[in-house]
């Protein structure tokens, strides 16, 4: 014979204050997660062009990819385009010291975890989240082109979220640079050999990603993929990029 569940709701529960406290820190925890989207809204609306740099936090000044995402930065920088990273050590640091020393603002999404990740000093505009989620939406929401370092869960956490927006047409289509191929081989090849042959992926998923290892041709991928679309980019009287975004600018589309 069938018993019928029984699932208690907070107000059913024998402590009427445990259940109110609680319901209560939920409560507040939307309201905070509320004011992340708006501040972020505020202070990045017409922060645009925007290139994010994901990458390692572990990565230290003497490593090669540290210098290369510092050139990177610098050049995309110098072009007009404001380069947003997660603010905290490592190609973070490396992202953000080199747009400081150019021409467009450097921006630093940082995040407060249990061992607490310090600012790096080259942030222009600094924002602090709580949540990881409110995070990465707004890295996708304010970009129109994202890097991607060699980095750890984390970073292919990133990665991963760009490729399935963009795949189910949640997002708008930006392109997506891996910098270091030999970084990169094994998980492209996971990719090509295992993914698409049991159709997990379409064989042309894989083309939503670009690996170049040279700072130049990032940013030259960078322009050519607004210079060949319809509604792509626009120079401006000193030779700056000015990307075209849809008038309604969001992130998702139904």
């Amino acid at each position: 014979m069938n018993k019928r569940k029984v699932i208690p709701s907070l107000r059913s529960l024998a402590d009427q204050d445990r259940a109110t406290a609680k319901k209560a820190r939920a409560s507040w925890q939307m309201f905070t997660i509320m004011a992340e989207f708006i501040e972020a809204t505020e202070y990045l609306s017409e922060i645009r062009p925007a290139v994010s740099i994901y990458g390692s936090a572990r990565l230290k000044p003497e490593s090669p990819y540290y210098v290369l995402a510092m050139q990177i930065a610098r050049k995309l920088s110098d072009a007009g385009f404001a380069v947003i990273s997660g603010g905290g050590p490592g190609i973070m640091e490396a992202a953000n010291k080199g747009a400081h020393a150019g021409k467009a603002p450097s921006v630093g999404l940082n995040i407060e975890l249990p061992h607490e990740q310090s600012g790096n000093q080259w942030q222009d505009i600094s924002l602090r989240f709580r949540h990881f989620f409110t995070r990465k939406v707004t890295f996708v929401k304010n970009s129109d082109a994202v890097i991607v370092m060699p980095g750890g869960f984390g970073t292919l956490d990133e990665l991963a979220e760009v490729l399935t927006l963009i795949q189910t047409k949640k997002s708008r289509h930006v392109p997506i640079i891996l910098v270091g191929s030999e970084f990169w081989k094994g998980l492209l090849g996971w990719f090509t050999d295992s993914l698409t042959p049991m159709g997990l992926i379409n064989p042309a998923d894989i083309n939503l990603m670009q690996v170049i290892d040279d700072p130049d041709q990032v940013l030259e991928a960078v322009l050519a993929f607004y210079e060949d679309r319809d509604d792509g980019a626009e120079g401006t009287a000193d030779d700056e990029v000015r990307v075209h975004r849809p008038d309604d600018d969001r992130m998702f589309y139904l």
